[in-house]
C-alpha cells in the first residue's frame, strides 16, 4: 500500500483489527442514518477483503444473516450467519443464486470500485457500470420496504443514475464520508425504503 495512504485511518483499523480502512466510511454513515438494524439480512457486494464485512455482521447480531460476495476470495474467519461467496456479480447466475437461495434482504450494500487508471473519465464510466450493477442485484433481491448502499465516482452520468435510483426507493441521499480520501472522486448513494418490483 502505497505510504500516502497510511493516514489515521489505516492506523485506526490496524489497532482495531479491520481488515481494511474503508470500515469507517460505513460506520459512519450507519451511525448517521441507522439504515441497519439487529437481526437484518444484508448482502455486500465487492466485500473483499472484509472489513463493511466484520461491521455489518456486529451490526446485525447472530440471529440476522450475511452474505458477501466478491470475484476475489475472502480470507477470513467470521461467525456462523455470515457466509462468503467467490462470486462475479456480472455472472447471471449469481444474482440468480443469491435470490434463490438467500433472499429477501433488508439491506443490500456495495462498496465495488473499478482498478483506477487515472483518467477520470473513463474510471467514473467503468465506476457507473458497477454501480448500475449492484443496483440491478439490489432490485433483484431486495425486500420491499428494504434499503441500498453503494458507492460510485461522480462522472458525467451521475445524474442520470442517481435518477435511476429514485424510481425505485422512497428516499435518496448522496453522501461523502469523513473517511473518504479527500482528492477521491468517490461518493455514496444511500437509498432507504425499497418501493418493490422487479427491474424493468
Amino acid at each position: 500500500m502505497p505510504h500516502a495512504y497510511r493516514d489515521h485511518y489505516f492506523h485506526r483499523a490496524k489497532k482495531e483489527h479491520f481488515l481494511a480502512r474503508a470500515v469507517y466510511k460505513l460506520e459512519e454513515i450507519q451511525q448517521k442514518y441507522r439504515f441497519m438494524k439487529r437481526g437484518d439480512r444484508v448482502l455486500d457486494l465487492g466485500a473483499a477483503p472484509g472489513s463493511w464485512m466484520q461491521f455489518t455482521e456486529r451490526v446485525i447480531g447472530p440471529r440476522g444473516l450475511l452474505v458477501g460476495i466478491d470475484i476475489q476470495p475472502i480470507d477470513h474467519d467470521f461467525p456462523d450467519h455470515v457466509v462468503a461467496l467467490q462470486r462475479d456479480i456480472f455472472d447471471p447466475g449469481t444474482v440468480v443464486e443469491l435470490a434463490e437461495r438467500y433472499a429477501p434482504f433488508d439491506v443490500v450494500l456495495s462498496d465495488m470500485a473499478p482498478k483506477t487508471s487515472g483518467i477520470k473519465v473513463a474510471d467514473a464510466a467503468r465506476s457507473e457500470v458497477l454501480f448500475e450493477q449492484a443496483l440491478a442485484a439490489a432490485l433483484g433481491t431486495l425486500r420491499p420496504g428494504g434499503h441500498f448502499l453503494a458507492k460510485i465516482f461522480q462522472g458525467q452520468d451521475f445524474h442520470r443514475v442517481l435518477k435511476q435510483v429514485k424510481q425505485h426507493f422512497g428516499w435518496v441521499k448522496v453522501v461523502k464520508p469523513d473517511a473518504s480520501r479527500k482528492q477521491s472522486k468517490e461518493i455514496y448513494i444511500l437509498a432507504l425504503r425499497f418501493k418493490g418490483g422487479r427491474p424493468v
